[in-house]
């Protein structure tokens, strides 16, 4: 029988690095905050920036350059849902909808999750992946 795992609480810090006039320290995120946040910086890591674990993200941003349409939000799909089951073990994906908004020249990205460890109702993040320079 498998073993879950089970945790009282996640935390990460802000990226605003912004100082908390009572305790003195940096800002923190805690649980839903800081895994909606550390699946947006997976899916924004290209493989190789970070040290040691060259394989680490994904390669959502190189398919962003290629023609909009049907098999590239398909390829984006099965990117997002292979980096999040490999690398964030703190999720149970449910699912990942990809859909090119062909006049804005972007693809408008819902990912439903659920938290392992912690009572939380099923999460959903949205966010628009768009061509950067």
């Amino acid at each position: 029988m498998p073993l879950e795992r089970v945790s009282k609480q996640f935390k990460d810090i802000s990226m605003t690095f912004q100082i908390n006039p009572l305790k003195r320290d940096i800002i923190d995120i805690k649980n839903e905050t800081a895994i909606a946040r550390s699946i947006q910086n997976l899916i924004f890591t290209l493989p190789g920036e970070k040290f040691f674990n060259e394989s680490f993200g994904s390669r959502v941003s190189k398919v962003l350059f290629e023609n909009i349409d049907e098999l590239s939000s398909s390829v984006i799909r099965d990117e997002i849902t292979n980096t999040i089951e490999n690398y964030e073990p703190r999720v149970e994906l449910i699912n990942v909808e990809i859909t090119p908004d062909y006049d804005r020249n972007s693809y408008n990205t819902i990912i439903n999750y659920k938290i392992v460890g912690i009572d939380a109702l099923p999460q959903q993040l949205s966010f628009v992946l768009q061509q950067t320079r």
